[in-house]
């Protein structure tokens, strides 16, 4: 097992924004002093959504200004969060930014004050917002549990942000670019057959194959099948309620939920599925709570 480093999500950026850190201050700097952010998470810019900003920047000017930090001694700055406004402000012809500077911060506080900054942001994709996530746990032996925590979510969701990175490259490549939604992702990943995965990942872009549609095929390697379907009964309709409850169970245990109502107002069942050793520990632990 991986020693933790005894340090959490609470104290890392406790020590970012302590007392003791001084210096911050809102500036007009070069933008051809500013270095892209080793640590960033984002992958992909949209080139039109650049375009669009940078129109709203050219008429309005920058509404936020970006956050980078300087060395002592060093004669440029290192961007902490706010490339795409960095990079639209370029585009714009800016030759100047608004900017929060931090001085005085160590590695350590760099890199988590980049990634939180970073993963916080609503717009960015789950590839790459599970990059972050790997970094902060790689980086510091923070947990999942403390991730879920300081970004509002459970920690079933942050799992299973983190098992996208367990798609071929091409797939996480898809996602970041949009091609494909978070939603087919989570049905791919389900697929154990890596050819039948690719396979389905090509359908859904040729034939916009829906995220049921994955799903559906996806069950038929973990569900034994009956030979002879059965007519549905009057009570076991899948109605919004009932979906909506799988929904919830769902983010909370970061894996594919049923529920199936029996046959009166009162009983059913619930079908839990798993996709390893690992992923059944993962639930498990959570059920245990």
């Amino acid at each position: 097992m991986r020693k933790a480093l005894g340090r959490g999500i609470d104290s890392l950026i406790t020590k970012v924004q302590n007392n003791d850190i001084s210096g911050d201050m809102v500036q007009k700097i070069p933008v051809d002093k500013i270095r892209p952010n080793r640590y960033q998470p984002r992958r992909n810019f949209d080139e039109a959504s650049l375009a669009e900003l940078s129109g709203s920047i050219k008429e309005r000017g920058l509404l936020q200004p970006i956050s980078v930090w300087k060395d002592s001694g060093e004669d440029h700055y290192e961007l902490i969060a706010g490339e795409r406004r960095l990079r639209a402000s370029k585009l714009a012809g800016l030759t100047e930014i608004d900017a929060i500077v931090k001085k005085n911060l160590d590695d350590e506080q760099k890199l988590g004050l980049s990634l939180m900054e970073n993963i916080q942001r609503e717009d960015l994709n789950a590839v790459d917002t599970a990059l972050a996530y790997r970094q902060l746990m790689d980086k510091f032996g923070v947990s999942q549990a403390d991730i879920a925590k300081e970004v509002g979510k459970s920690r079933g969701a942050v799992s299973n942000t983190l098992r996208l990175l367990e798609l071929d490259e091409d797939i996480r490549q898809g996602i970041q670019a949009g091609v494909i939604s978070e939603g087919h992702a989570r049905a791919l990943i389900s697929i154990p057959d890596s050819d039948k995965r690719r396979e389905f990942y090509q359908r859904i872009m040729a034939e916009k194959l829906s995220v049921r549609d994955v799903e559906s095929f996806a069950q038929g390697f973990h569900t034994a099948r009956p030979r002879a379907q059965k007519a549905p009964r009057a009570g076991s309709r899948r109605t919004p309620e009932v979906a909506e409850l799988e929904s919830s169970l769902e983010k909370i245990l970061g894996t594919k939920v049923e529920v199936c109502p029996g046959p009166g107002p009162q009983n059913g069942k619930i079908i839990i599925q798993y996709f390893s050793l690992d992923d059944l520990e993962r639930v498990t632990h959570i059920l245990k709570r």
